[in-house]
């Protein structure tokens, strides 16, 4: 990918009612992006526009000319329903559906490209296990098995390292921190913001709306954290519904 995710004045929600408002900007190519506010902040929401999931209420997402399919997603465990039943290889196998399609044939090198995503992450031995019987930090390697398949240019994590242990949180941003040093442009939702300062360099600050975005260190002042508190704390859930038409224009 050679040129930027672009953010022009978008506006997403749900029945028209708004949970992202007025975001403009750019997420360069090869960046490596936080994106953090209080809870109900409209992290995930983004992330399903950006990703296809979601249509905007007004503005526009552009992606550079990329198919969205051609985006890895990696959603929180709470959207994956582990009642399906599905082994672990099966589960990791889809994310070389871009290339074989749902009902292609997993041939020998490609049964070789999943064993080595799956021990990757550190799952070797768990081929065969029902998804349904992993824990927490299990279920979220196999989702970053599911993403090095992908062998997307951009990928994008909805709370990558929620609930998770020290040592499982320490792999997985080991292989975050790989995908940046080759290039792929990386975004993810994030509440360790210790982490973030250590490891991403730059932040967007969500509120519901944009309350900074740019170099980690400016964006996570006191002032800026005190605000989206405020902001998201302020938001009123009966609000009328959102007409895309009579939004103003703003840039972020």
């Amino acid at each position: 990918m050679t040129v930027p995710l672009k953010f022009q004045d978008v506006t997403l929600g749900y029945d028209r009612h708004p949970a992202v408002h007025h975001l403009t900007g750019e997420v360069a190519p090869g960046s490596l992006l936080a994106v953090v506010g209080p809870n109900g902040a409209g992290k995930s929401t983004l992330f399903r526009g950006l990703v296809g999931l979601l249509k905007p209420l007004a503005g526009s997402i552009s992606t550079g000319g990329l198919d969205r399919r051609g985006i890895a997603y990696l959603p929180q465990i709470a959207d994956i329903d582990r009642s399906f039943p599905i082994s672990v290889f099966d589960f990791a196998s889809t994310g070389l559906w871009r290339t074989v399609g749902p009902f292609g044939g997993i041939g020998k090198a490609a049964r070789k490209r999943i064993a080595q995503a799956i021990a990757a992450v550190g799952l070797t031995g768990f081929e065969n296990r029902s998804i349904g019987t992993l824990s927490g930090g299990q279920m979220q390697r196999m989702l970053f098995a599911r993403v090095l398949l992908q062998d997307a240019r951009v990928i994008v994590l909805d709370e990558p390292f929620n609930a998770m242990d020290a040592s499982t949180s320490a792999d997985l941003l080991r292989l975050v921190e790989h995908w940046h040093q080759e290039g792929r442009t990386v975004v993810a939702a994030l509440h360790d913001l210790d982490m973030v300062r250590g490891h991403f360099p730059q932040t967007l600050l969500l509120a519901r709306e944009p309350v900074a975005w740019g170099a980690t260190a400016e964006v996570l002042s006191a002032d800026n954290l005190a605000q989206a508190r405020r902001m998201c704390e302020a938001f009123d859930e009966t609000a009328r519904t959102c007409v895309p038409d009579q939004l103003p224009s703003r840039a972020a």
